[in-house]
């Protein structure tokens, strides 16, 4: 038996078995409770497709089924163009009903007039798709996957066909669906029907694109306030990330190691808590706002509660991310085309400034894209000090769950927070095509950059000093606010927010109790983070593979639409999640599965950007040698390739854990009662005053994701790149010899 007939047979298996052993349709109370099984298969909300089909009348189900047959035929047919059109057909035509007839059938008949036109009332509709249904979906894309193979795609690898099919299958699923359903929902009313008032009312409304500030007036609409905030954002975070990047690789600044923890310490703190923190020092009962007052006499002022608060917030919160950006694109820079602008007798200045600078163009274009994108999602910080100053992200939020319920309103508004992102977006792709910024070549380059010009020096040295001094106060007060009583009122050390948030008591039976309120959403959102990170990774860096190991047609479109999710907002996946998935025939709103497909699919392009990265310096050679040696892709990729990306392994899944447990834009409106995360939780707590709770949860939450970090790095591991020479008595010209190969691989 070939390895193609064996994975066909599997394949096929599992087909038969999601349309005969397992529930057809979605289990109240979860697939993975069990509880369907006392049920099961006699139950009509339980039962297997079968049954559904032969004993409830969902006559439909059995196009699904004669598909199917037809795919067990075609694993007869030994001609392998014949088999591989049967396939095809099947899978595609498989896949496409399945689809179809989830939208057109709703929970009480026909969803589409035309449907009820054309085929006559249904008696009965049909709940949303359960374990069989998505499961037998899954084996229709491989079945037209392996028809692709037999018919030569891909040189008949069917591991890369699929691989590729499935990709495209989940991303349609989880990307382009929401964002559709999005764009669908803001022309509907309640009840699902056509209505184009609500957009057009709401898309003319004064609030959203008034400009009397501009004439004297109190504000513009909000989304020229969010599209400024972006901007100053973007501008402020990647400028002082420049200069950060600048004083750790082009001064000898004494304290450069500090300066790189300082700069970590933003990305693992959950969004808001910096915005809590500017809270506690410039509120109106902050320490710097009362001792100001004391020491001038004057009124303590709200001048933090608007734009000017939540610019701080983000630029403080956001520098870290340009920082990691630009501070490979500044060590980047060949210091022999700095030495030969030198040489032609230009001084420091004009060479940073000619030659240096026009170099970082694709690191300060990401570096400004990163901050704007992350500007327009931020939910956390403008929901602590926007005060009566919202922006896009907060005015979502308050269209779906306040006093207003408009999700036309709400669908709306997040079409303009997409409209700006995708459009920085593509403006980044077109600024930067067709132009060359490489400098470094196979050659070896062993000069030394170029010091900064003394007045440049002194003005980063400037900026950094004071906002590296700034944030250690910042994170003084988060540290500081977990152990007080009550901020502002009564400063008498206590433990009693950690207390009250993990303590822990002794059953009857002896066994542990988890007492404090926080655990219930810690341990929720630890195991949905460790669920998802590793998922992430596997998806991006499998992405990854594709794009650079693989010519396909269709390619670049390929990785256009994986790296387009990146540049959705995490407010407007949160919207069209729910907006998608709150209804057949995907419905998982309130359960777990919802919040780890949007972390995947959210954290994912940060993976398959840094696969890239890591797979484009592996020589293709290591691949030919493995496929000659009669290995196949999937064999090839766990032998030779993975083992040679652990810093990218590592880098994936420690921003996809990082990012599970701090995300807070599309998780406000994913939670559940049951599955409450904890950047959710936290806000609660602040929205109830209770902030030196959320300041001890949220130092918790900094302790553990260090910790796990470091256990991340120690699971993977680092990439080997020779054999380690053992022989501690080895000849001085054997050791220097490895010395250099060391020095040129690095």
């Amino acid at each position: 038996m070939t390895h193609h007939n064996r994975r066909l047979d599997i394949a096929l298996a599992i087909g038969l078995a999601a349309f005969v052993l397992l529930p057809w349709y979605r289990v109240e109370g979860g697939f993975y409770g069990f509880g369907w099984l006392s049920g099961f298969p006699g139950d009509a909300a339980t039962a297997p497709g079968i049954l559904e089909l032969v004993s409830h009348g969902r006559w439909w189900l059995s196009i699904a089924a004669a598909l199917l047959l037809l795919g067990v035929a075609a694993r007869f047919v030994s001609d392998p163009a014949r088999r591989g059109a049967l396939l095809l057909c099947a899978g595609t035509a498989g896949t496409l009903f399945l689809a179809l007839q989830g939208l057109a059938i709703g929970f009480s008949g026909w969803s589409w007039t035309i449907s009820e036109t054309l085929f006559g009332a249904l008696s009965d509709g049909q709940p949303s798709m359960g374990a069989g249904a998505v499961l037998l979906g899954i084996v229709f894309v491989l079945l037209a996957s392996f028809g692709l193979a037999d018919r030569g795609a891909m040189k008949g690898d069917a591991f890369v066909v699929g691989a590729i099919a499935m990709l495209v299958f989940l991303v349609a699923i989880f990307v382009f669906y929401p964002i559709g359903s999005m764009f669908v929902g803001a022309f509907q009313d309640f009840d699902g029907s056509f209505n184009p008032d609500g957009f057009l009312t709401n898309i003319q409304d004064p609030s959203i694109w008034s400009l009397n500030c501009l004439v004297g007036g109190d504000r513009c609409g909000v989304a020229w306030r969010t599209l400024w905030l972006a901007i100053m954002t973007a501008g402020g975070s990647t400028l002082l990330g420049l200069c950060f990047a600048l004083v750790a690789t082009r001064t000898r600044f004494p304290f450069k190691k500090g300066l790189r923890l300082l700069t970590i310490l933003p990305i693992i703190t959950p969004p808001f808590v910096v915005g809590l923190a500017l809270t506690l020092l410039f509120g109106r009962s902050g320490v710097a706002t009362q001792a100001i007052s004391s020491l001038l006499g004057i009124e303590p002022g709200r001048w933090l509660y608007g734009l000017t608060g939540i610019w701080i917030a983000q630029v403080l919160s956001f520098t870290p991310i340009s920082f990691l950006v630009l501070i490979g694109v500044v060590e980047g820079v060949s210091p022999s085309m700095e030495e030969a602008s030198q040489t032609l007798r230009a001084d420091r200045w004009r060479t940073f400034w000619r030659v240096s600078l026009p170099l970082m163009k694709p690191g300060l274009a990401n570096a400004f894209l990163i901050g704007f994108i992350e500007s327009m999602a931020d939910f956390g910080n403008p929901l602590v000090l926007g005060g009566s100053h919202g922006v896009l992200s907060t005015e979502i939020f308050f269209a779906v769950v306040g006093s207003q319920n408009d999700p036309s309103r709400a669908a709306v508004l997040a079409m303009v927070l997409l409209l700006f992102t995708l459009s920085a977006f593509l403006a980044q792709r077109v600024w930067l095509a067709g132009k060359s910024f490489a400098t470094v070549t196979g050659k070896g380059d062993s000069g030394a950059h170029i010091a900064l010009p003394r007045g440049l020096s002194i003005a980063v040295h400037a900026i950094v000093i004071p906002w590296m001094i700034f944030t250690i106060v910042v994170y003084a007060m988060i540290l500081f606010g977990g152990f007080v009583r009550t901020w502002g009122l009564d400063n008498t050390l206590t433990f009693d927010h950690y207390a009250r948030a993990f303590s822990i008591g002794l059953r009857d039976d002896g066994g542990l109790a988890w007492t404090g309120v926080a655990w219930n959403s810690f341990w929720t959102t630890m195991e949905i983070a460790l669920i998802a990170a590793p998922l992430t990774a596997a998806v991006g860096l499998l992405t990854a593979y594709l794009i650079v190991r693989q010519k396909f047609v269709g390619r670049n479109l390929f990785e256009f639409a994986l790296m387009m999710s990146f540049a959705i907002p995490g407010t407007v996946i949160g919207i069209s999640y729910i907006m998608a998935f709150n209804l057949p025939p995907l419905e998982m709103t309130g359960t777990a599965v919802i919040l780890i497909a949007c972390f995947v699919f959210r954290n994912m392009p940060v993976g398959v950007r840094g696969g890239v990265a890591a797979m484009s310096q592996l020589d293709k050679s290591l691949d030919e040698a493995s496929l000659t040696l009669r290995a196949n892709s999937f064999r090839t990729i766990r032998k030779v390739i993975l083992p040679l990306l652990r810093p990218a392994i590592t880098a994936a899944l420690v921003y996809s854990f990082v990012r599970a447990i701090t995300s807070i834009s599309a998780v406000i409106f994913l939670v559940s009662a049951q599955y409450n995360m904890a950047t959710s939780y936290i806000v609660g707590l602040v929205e109830n005053g209770e902030y030196g709770v959320a300041i001890a949860y949220s130092s918790v939450l900094i302790l553990v994701m260090v910790t796990v970090i470091a256990g991340f790095q120690l699971l993977v591991g680092e990439r080997r790149l020779r054999r380690e020479n053992r022989v501690a008595s080895a000849a001085p010209t054997t050791m220097a010899s490895a010395k250099i190969g060391q020095e040129k691989t690095a």
